[in-house]
């Protein structure tokens, strides 16, 4: 059976990263951008990182400019941009495209696993979270506009 372990990626300085490194743990992956609306739950973003961070969560961030090209900087850029603006530590991957031919098969996997509203298989915007549990399978997907304090007592379940 398939799970997130069986997955790779790159990390946002271009070093290769299999998902299998966070066997056991929590994770909350999200498809992130610079300049969205939403750009500020970067922020609570890194407070759940750091809250639950012990306890077995990891926050993994996969910047995409799919949608109204709010990512069009470098990986550099990005890095500097959420570290700086936002504190960011959590670990951030290197840009993707989330939906299409293109999409990322971590993407194409977990759509396909938690699908959106009305079943929907895309992802309708930046900021789109999935909780995956640490046997690697998605618990629940959260839209845009769900804030990541409002994640809080999925993330105390799944942590055990």
């Amino acid at each position: 059976m398939t799970t997130v372990h069986n997955f790779e990626a790159h990390a946002i300085d271009g070093r290769p990263v299999s998902l299998m490194e966070y066997h056991d743990r929590v994770l909350l992956i999200v498809n992130t951008a610079s300049r969205c609306g939403f750009t500020p739950q970067l922020a609570g973003l890194e407070a759940l990182w750091q809250r639950y961070r012990a306890r077995g969560l990891v926050v993994v961030g996969f910047p995409c400019n799919q949608f109204g090209g709010q990512e069009p900087g470098s990986e550099q850029q990005i890095q500097d941009f959420c570290s700086t603006r936002y504190g960011v530590t959590f670990p951030l991957m290197s840009k993707i495209e989330v939906n299409g031919a293109h999409a990322h098969p971590l993407y194409k996997w977990l759509c396909a696993q938690a699908p959106g509203l009305l079943g929907s298989k895309s992802i309708k915007w930046n900021f789109t979270k999935f909780l995956v549990g640490r046997d690697g399978r998605p618990i629940r997907r959260y839209a845009p506009t769900e804030s990541p304090d409002g994640l809080e007592a999925d993330i105390e379940k799944a942590l055990g």
